[in-house]
């Protein structure tokens, strides 16, 4: 069964979208791949024109998302894992972004990845058989931690994980849906190069040796090390689990991140405690 599991991938063209399927049509899988950019595969469909099927997708489009998992349902029949993928990144400060370019980022990966797995949901309920599948939902280090220069992106990856973690809690155990939260740190793809869009800079925000000019200064460096292969591998991994995590970190920067987290939520919890004691009727 592990080779043959029908994936269905959203933002399929480039980074862990692509990363992702060309792995599993190395180990056999079928993938049902979508994305904007119809011939940024045609070197896989020449390839793998059996188990690879190529839809072009904007998953703000509630409508193409509902028709690409009609066309996988005719074609594949089925679909075992859906990786809710496609994303836009703008960097800026909260001051610096138009709101324009920040709702804009919000119908991509918030709305669109709402519709992705409203459809994946019903399509594992009442499509396959044996019921069940897996959802996983990439999000990011930022839908952990806010982070400077990246309000609206860490906002709109906050909703994600909001959104990921209540569907899970909805579900019905007999439905043998499960979801993960995949946050990876930052790994070298085209987010970091063609994908990603920089607002320009509000001019109280321009000293160098504030936090949002560093984040600027570190998107355009070297110092991006994440392998997007070698995280495509952890990718596939987590489908084969049968007990899986809600949340899977992936960089050493989301580790420490997160634990940081945890350290100040605890002290916050802590310290104040007592303030909830005589709150009640």
């Amino acid at each position: 069964m592990a080779d043959t599991k029908v994936w269905f991938i959203t933002g399929a063209s480039s980074g862990f979208g692509r990363s992702v399927t060309e792995l599993l049509l190395n180990k056999g899988a079928k993938v049902i791949a979508t994305l904007r950019q119809l011939d940024a595969l045609s070197d896989l469909s020449a390839q793998f024109p059996s188990q690879l099927l190529v839809i072009q997708l904007d998953v703000t489009n509630s409508a193409g998302v509902t028709a690409a998992f009609a066309k996988a349902k005719e074609v594949f029949g089925r679909i075992d894992v859906v990786l809710n993928n496609a994303g836009q990144c703008v960097i800026g400060e909260m001051e610096s972004v138009s709101e324009e370019g920040a709702r804009q980022m919000f119908e991509v990966n918030f709305w669109g990845a709402m519709h992705v797995s409203k459809e994946a949901v019903k399509f594992f309920r009442e499509v396959n058989n044996p019921i069940g599948g897996r959802l996983l939902q990439v999000s990011s280090r930022l839908g952990l931690v806010g982070g400077p220069a990246t309000a609206f992106y860490s906002a709109s990856k906050f909703a994600l994980e909001g959104l990921s973690e209540s569907l899970a809690n909805e579900l019905d155990p007999a439905w043998n849906i499960k979801v993960t939260i995949i946050e990876p740190g930052p790994f070298r793809t085209k987010i970091f190069k063609e994908n990603q869009i920089v607002a320009p800079q509000h001019p109280a925000y321009a000293n160098p040796g504030l936090p949002g000019s560093q984040v600027r200064q570190f998107i355009t460096s070297d110092n991006i090390n994440g392998d997007a292969d070698k995280a495509a591998v952890a990718i596939e991994k987590l489908s084969h689990l049968d007990e899986v995590p809600m949340r899977l970190p992936l960089h050493r920067k989301v580790i420490v991140s997160t634990r940081d987290k945890i350290k100040s939520l605890t002290e916050d919890v802590n310290n104040f405690e007592s303030w909830s004691e005589d709150l009640y009727l």
